[in-house]
């Protein structure tokens, strides 16, 4: 069964789509909860709002950040690289998920997040940590 979670911007996104114990959430970008317009800031503030937007499609899906296999991340500015390993760092714990970095071509968004979560249950501790 597919469910999908999270308000509906006003593009063709749909936030987060979960399949049997899988949820996929689509980059979560600096943007307000209520309208989804975009919300320029700093790298950090982009940064805080995006994690904002994750957490809350997480627990929309009754998930958490200790479910998070898989992060992808998008970096307007190579630049920036070192202080999103220090906010990445200080907002994910060990073990932390797989992640990717990506620098963006977008001009009007500094940092954007997606994840990939498992939801049911692991079955050992070696499911847990390596």
């Amino acid at each position: 069964m597919i469910t999908h979670f999270g308000a509906q911007p006003d593009r063709p996104l749909t936030p987060a789509v979960r399949a049997g114990d899988w949820l996929y959430i689509s980059g979560q970008a600096s943007t307000d909860p209520e309208t989804g317009k975009f919300i320029p800031g700093t790298f950090d503030e982009e940064f805080a709002q995006s994690i904002a937007g994750l957490d809350r499609v997480l627990a929309e899906a009754g998930a958490t950040r200790a479910d998070i296999v898989r992060i992808g991340a998008y970096v307007r500015d190579e630049a920036a690289l070192p202080r999103f390993n220090e906010l990445y760092l200080a907002e994910f714990t060990h073990p932390r998920p797989a992640r990717t970095t990506v620098a963006m071509g977008f001009e009007f968004l500094q940092f954007e997040i997606e994840a990939v979560v498992y939801l049911g249950q692991p079955t050992s501790s070696a499911d847990v940590t390596l």
